[in-house]
């Protein structure tokens, strides 16, 4: 680390402390040249894959995006936001986890669709229903009586 006063790159860590909840190191450091004292602070480079749109672009991975489809599906329904925090951050730790630059579009929304079937049948069928395109009613029937038949997500009260 070059120190930010004299410039030398030959500084000793004094100190280090874990902060923002374990997600970030502190570290006091001196400078071996000129005695000068800084802090700096270090936190892992997780880094998301790019989406592959159907029509090819690519565009960054946007959490806020993501988020956005999945409170509209939720809208007015009994989820709290710890679950939907969880189902977010469970997806995000899944496309990291693949290791890929890229991915799908098209994998993205089997992610969210996986997520919102174990969260709330309701809200997996309305995104569904957008994702999907369907087109008239017989496709939301049988959307339903697949989610029926596989007793999937949790069950209504």
């Amino acid at each position: 680390m070059h120190c930010p006063f004299c410039n030398a790159d030959d500084t000793k860590v004094i100190d280090s402390r874990l902060v923002a909840e374990g997600n970030q190191v502190r570290r006091r450091r001196e400078c071996n040249e000129c005695g000068e004292r800084f802090t700096t602070y270090e936190s892992a480079e997780l880094l998301m894959p790019k989406v592959v749109k159907s029509d090819g672009t690519r565009e960054p991975f946007d959490e806020h995006k993501l988020r956005g489809g999945i409170l509209k599906a939720l809208e007015k329904r009994p989820v709290s936001v710890e679950q939907i925090e969880a189902a977010i951050s469970k997806i995000c730790h899944k496309l990291r986890a693949t290791g890929e630059r890229e991915l799908s579009s098209r994998v993205l929304g089997e992610e969210v669709m996986d997520a919102l079937r174990e969260l709330d049948q309701v809200a997996y069928v309305r995104f569904a229903s957008v994702y999907r395109d369907f087109k008239d009613l017989s496709e939301f029937s049988k959307e339903i009586a697949r989610l029926q038949k596989n007793g999937a997500g949790r069950k209504e009260t």
